[in-house]
Parts: structure tokens; sequence; C-alpha cells
């Protein structure tokens, strides 16, 4: 039997593999493809769809969606003794979802069995024993194959940053001091990412994949199923594209809301901004700089040792051919877009409800004008 695991990284298209993947899980399990459930809520809704009673094209709950961030979340809560994200409700213990999956197995027989998670990707500076558990859920001779996909470290950090600002995080801009809360982790450095699964799973195959060329290969789905090396069905639910990024122009008025506002106002102007993105007028997410040139040559300069660490796990050389490029601004300074974006909102403030919302804009605009 063959296992695929796909172990993200963040931001690479991985929560559109893993709607796709379970959105054809029944299709999948025809053709000896099991993606496995871990909770009853998956299994129920995997039922559904097999007796006609759900239709692939219905918006999934995120247990049935995201079933391994799930158990990668119980695995890692168990390990660390915290907790798995509210989001994640009513799952079950850690030795119910692993039996879960072996009986899936038992009953299914599969050829191959999929499991995507970009959660994963913290398995190995949490406990690499993490990964040896996860291993341990399959037979013994299972033939092993790990997919990572990464993205040049400007644009991955950009993206990622801005997720946590879409979570209500609390952060510093990475133009100040933001950059450099990731150099520690595994947003930062991909060989603290990557080597305990190298070193935990030698006999494994490993595919590491450049975000770029994932794109050119025609995104996250169709790379995956090209790398797997797998013979999917030809008839299955077309990919939707799910988790969209912040627009990198809202990137400011975001984070200062996260910071003033309360917990309810500031997910309420998130919201808001969303919406109306589309009307502000903004650049292009791609041209908007969040750096700075000495921030932007300092992370290339920290990144050149993780870089050669993944020329030699590759086997490409280069990794990222466009790694200098990252030294590059951007054609637009995010405080020129931070103010182009509240002249902006200005002509939708019949749409804020809130007053403390309210305030808290006028105080950004009264600060910009003084």
């Amino acid at each position: 039997m063959k296992v695929i695991l796909f172990i993200g990284h963040h931001k690479v298209g991985s929560t559109s593999l893993q709607d796709f993947l379970a959105r054809n899980s029944v299709t999948l399990a025809e053709a000896g493809i099991l993606y496995p459930a871990v909770d009853f809520e998956a299994m129920a809704s995997m039922l559904a769809m097999a007796v006609g009673r759900h239709t692939p094209e219905a918006v999934l709950p995120i247990n049935s969606r995201e079933p391994h961030n799930a158990l990668a979340f119980r695995m890692l809560a168990e390990r660390k003794k915290g907790k798995v994200p509210p989001f994640h409700k009513g799952l079950p213990a850690l030795p119910q979802m692993i039996h879960a999956i072996r009986q899936q197995i038992t009953f299914l027989q599969p050829k191959a069995v999929i499991l995507a998670a970009e959660v994963f990707a913290n398995f190995a500076p949490a406990d690499p024993a993490l990964i040896q558990r996860l291993k341990e859920i399959f037979p013994p001779e299972s033939e092993v194959t790990v997919i990572a996909t990464l993205r040049r470290i400007d644009e991955y950090l950009s993206s990622w940053h801005g997720q946590r600002l879409k979570f209500g995080h609390k952060l510093a801009p990475l133009r100040e001091e933001g950059m450099r809360d990731y150099f520690t982790n595994i947003h930062f450095d991909y060989q603290l990412m990557l080597e305990g699964w190298l070193k935990g799973l030698p006999d494994a195959r490993f595919i590491l994949r450049n975000y770029a060329h994932v794109q050119e290969s025609g995104g996250s789905v169709a790379d995956f199923i090209a790398q797997s090396g797998l013979r999917f069905p030809r008839r299955m639910a077309a990919e939707k594209r799910t988790n969209e990024s912040l627009h990198r122009g809202i990137y400011e008025i975001v984070r200062r809301g996260n910071h003033v506002l309360p917990k309810p106002q500031a997910e309420e102007l998130r919201q808001l901004l969303r919406k109306l993105t589309p009307l502000m007028g903004l650049p292009k997410s791609s041209e908007i700089e969040l750096f700075g040139a000495g921030n932007r040559a300092e992370l290339v300069e920290r990144f050149t040792p993780i870089h050669a660490f993944l020329e030699d796990a590759s086997g490409k050389a280069p990794f990222f051919p466009d790694l200098e490029e990252a030294r590059n601004t951007q054609l637009v300074p995010e405080a020129e877009v931070f103010r182009h974006a509240l002249a902006r909102l200005r002509r939708h403030e019949n749409e804020i409800q809130n007053l403390e919302t309210r305030a808290f804009l006028q105080s950004l605009e009264t600060e910009i004008v003084s």
C-alpha cells in the first residue's frame, strides 16, 4: 500500500487541495484511493455523498474538509498537553481517530492512502516522535511518499503574515520587527520544518516543490495529482479556490484594528474590508512593498544557508532560481496604499454601523493629516 503525506507548507494551496480531496473522497475510494475521515462528522458526510444525499458541490464543514489538520492538531495537543483550536469542534480522542483510519484501511483495502495537512509542518520542531507516531498508523510495509511545497521566503512571509492578520493576531509590521519574529520557527526556517521528516522517515520518497513551479503546473491540486504518482479517476468534482488571502493593501488597517478594537469589532472590520476591497481601487497585492530594502537584504542573507539545505535535500540547485529577486523592493510602499485605502474607505462609511469602529478609522485619518 502507498501512503502519500502532504505536509504543507501553509499558504501554498493546501486548503484547496484538502477541499478537493474531501469532496471527491467517495469517488477516490471507489478508485482505491482513501482520503480517510477521522471523526463522526466527516464519516457521516462521506456516507451521505455515497448514497446521494449530499452533493460534492456543497460546502463541507471543517472537520470533513480538513480531517488531517484535525488529526495533526490532536496529536500536537496531546504531546504538548495543549488544546485543539476551537474551530475543530467535537473531535474524538486520538486513539479513536487512529482507530478510524485503520478501520477504513481494513474494510476498504485501498491501493493508496492520502493524508494532507499543512499542520504536519509543525511536527518536527514540536517533537520528532510525532512523525513516528504518524507512520505507525499504517502497515509497516507501506511505501511512503512525503510531498512539501515551499514558497520563496519573501512571498511566503507576506502571505502568512496576512493569514495571521486575518485570524486577528496582534502583530508588528513586516517593515519593522514583525519580520524577525519568524526567524526561529518553521515560517522562515524551512530546514527546521523538514529535517525531522527526512531523518524520521529515511526510507520515504521526498518530493520538495517550489510553489512557483506548482502554479505553472496548474495549481496545488493538479500538481499534487502529478507528483503523487497515483492514477486518479477522470470524473471528479472540480477544484474550488478556498482560503482567500487578504489584499496586502488593507494589511495596515487590519493590523491596527486588531491591536485597538475589541475582538468582535476587529472581526467586523476585517469582514467589511474584505467585502470592499474590490471597490477600493488598490494596486495589485504583489506590487505592494511590505518589508523595505534593508529588511529584504537581511531576509535573503539569513535565508541563504537554509536555501543551501533545500538544494541538498531536493537535489535541485538552485531550489529557488529567483531567490536574489527577493532583495528587490516592490513598486508601491505600504504606507502609500494605507493612505489610499483609508480615503476610499471614507466613501463607504455608511456601511460601518459600529461607532467604536468609526471612531477608530477617524483616528487613523487624523493621524495621517497631522
